[in-house]
């Protein structure tokens, strides 16, 4: 079996995102607009993958969000993530989802390596993780490996830093994404989502495309974006194996 990586690098990542857990979850929660979110990212999410019921593995879950709402529109979802604090608020939302529906099945562990036999799922997912993936070739050929023939990878992600980290003063995220976390990481200041789309095509994917998601960028500009967050367009790079 495969351990979940223990090094510098992925234990900060994993501290910063625990300690964002509790705010994190609740923003996307938020009652004003989460009924459209729900809508505009089903949407998204319907037309990017295989039709339900399909097994698909949403990785760096964080608290849940994709992964609650694939198993809503009727997928078999199993969800990953290394960061103790998100996958504790993703558990509390499956229990309440089980008691209504489908929940999926939520575990610790490493998108880069997942630990899963090769050809397990239909679809491989992921929601604001590439930007902040150490390895990210190492990752795209591990997720290959776990599709289907004809199976869909579908990433969403944004280029969030342009201009580099430092845009970020919060004492948190100075502290743990450092230097070392920051050379680790080559998509996080990318000024293009070009650069993830090379990544998916130089891994094997066909049909690599790449989708502005204008819906979600609407809803932010209406409702407004997490607080020391700013407007951007989001993507969907989608990929076949």
């Amino acid at each position: 079996m495969n351990q979940p990586v223990s090094s510098t690098v992925q234990d900060n990542v994993d501290a910063y995102w625990t300690g964002r857990a509790p705010s994190y979850d609740d923003y996307q929660q938020r009652p004003e607009r989460l009924a459209l979110d729900q809508a505009a990212w089903g949407a998204i999410w319907s037309g990017a993958l295989p039709p339900a019921p399909a097994d698909v593995l949403d990785l760096g879950t964080g608290s849940g969000y994709v992964a609650l709402l694939l198993a809503g529109l009727g997928y078999d979802v199993t969800a990953t993530d290394l960061s103790e604090g998100m996958l504790a608020r993703a558990r509390e939302h499956a229990d309440r989802a089980a008691r209504t529906g489908r929940a999926p099945d939520f575990r610790r562990g490493d998108a880069v390596v997942p630990d899963f036999p090769d050809a397990s799922f239909d679809a491989v997912t992921s929601r604001y993780l590439m930007w902040t993936l150490r390895e990210p070739e190492r990752a795209l050929a591990s997720w290959r490996r776990l599709l289907r023939p004809g199976g869909v990878l579908a990433v969403v992600d944004s280029t969030w830093f342009p201009d580099g980290l430092d845009r970020d003063t919060s004492a948190d995220f100075v502290e743990l994404y450092d230097d070392e976390v920051r050379r680790a990481l080559p998509l996080a200041a990318a000024r293009s989502i070009d650069a993830t789309r090379d990544l998916v095509a130089a891994a094997g994917f066909t049909d690599v495309t790449v989708t502005p998601l204008t819906s979600i960028l609407e809803l932010d500009r209406a409702h407004g974006v997490a607080p020391d967050h700013e407007v951007q367009l989001q993507f969907l790079v989608r990929g076949v194996r």
